[in-house]
């Protein structure tokens, strides 16, 4: 086969963790190409977070591995999350200090983040009129605008996002999703976003994996679903009926 050779940015091999309620993941594969904008999709309580907590090496699997660019989440975390920047749950910010000053003090952890870098991302967010303000007064939108600018600042490969459009307003998610569509064309940055907002994965998503139970049902490109279905909401309704509702 010719073509191009596709840079594997994220695998996740094997991935299983259950708790003692039952709740949990098993045995989830992924495979995640550079440039690739994956939508994990599902409904709350299948076991997304659980996932991406793993990958982000805040718990550990009861098996399996996850590897960022060949690298092992497990056995190489310092280094893997070099190339990780991530929100999960919520964007966490300084109140008291201005949107300008929450970026400094986010740059102190990285060695190559100047001040040029920081009016860069203030501008790709959307952020930069805003640059003297407290975040206290932000919209739940500009506060998530502002957590993806830390999260960006030091120019990582892979970001990992958990529900981003989770309460934000029609404008708010345009925006964060012109956003991400930005990143991967100038930055050519991977972006793995966890959602139950079907429709908001529809638009923003080059392919998506559907989450039921804590095991994975499917994973296709968004050109191909839609050739198939309708609409995405179609396509996980039939994935979900088709593998049984447990």
């Amino acid at each position: 086969m010719g073509g191009i050779q596709l840079e594997k940015a994220i695998e996740i091999k094997n991935l299983s963790k259950l708790y003692k309620n039952g709740r949990g993941i098993t045995d989830i594969n992924i495979d995640i190409n550079k440039g690739d904008i994956f939508g994990f999709l599902g409904p709350n309580g299948a076991g997304k977070t659980t996932a991406m907590k793993i990958m982000t090496g805040l718990i550990k699997p009861d098996s399996g591995d996850v590897k960022v660019f060949g690298q092992s989440i497990q056995e190489d975390y310092q280094n893997v999350m070099k190339e990780v920047g991530c929100i999960i749950e919520t964007a966490e910010c300084y109140q008291y200090l201005t949107a300008y000053e929450n970026l400094k003090q986010a740059s102190r952890y990285y060695e190559n983040v100047d001040d040029d870098r920081i009016h860069e991302v203030l501008e790709l967010t959307g952020m930069l009129k805003y640059k003297n303000e407290k975040p206290r007064k932000f919209s739940l939108g500009m506060k998530q605008r502002l957590g993806i600018a830390a999260t960006i600042l030091s120019k990582p490969q892979v970001i990992i996002l958990d529900e981003p459009l989770n309460g934000l307003d029609v404008e708010g998610m345009i925006s964060m999703r012109n956003i991400i569509k930005d990143m991967v064309e100038k930055e050519k940055t991977t972006f793995f976003i966890s959602s139950h907002l079907i429709h908001d994965v529809e638009l923003t998503c080059t392919h998506i994996g559907v989450l039921y139970n804590g095991k994975m049902l499917n994973i296709d490109t968004i050109k191909n679903i839609l050739n198939n279905y309708a609409t995405l909401e179609n396509y996980f309704v039939s994935e979900v009926e088709r593998n049984g509702r447990i």
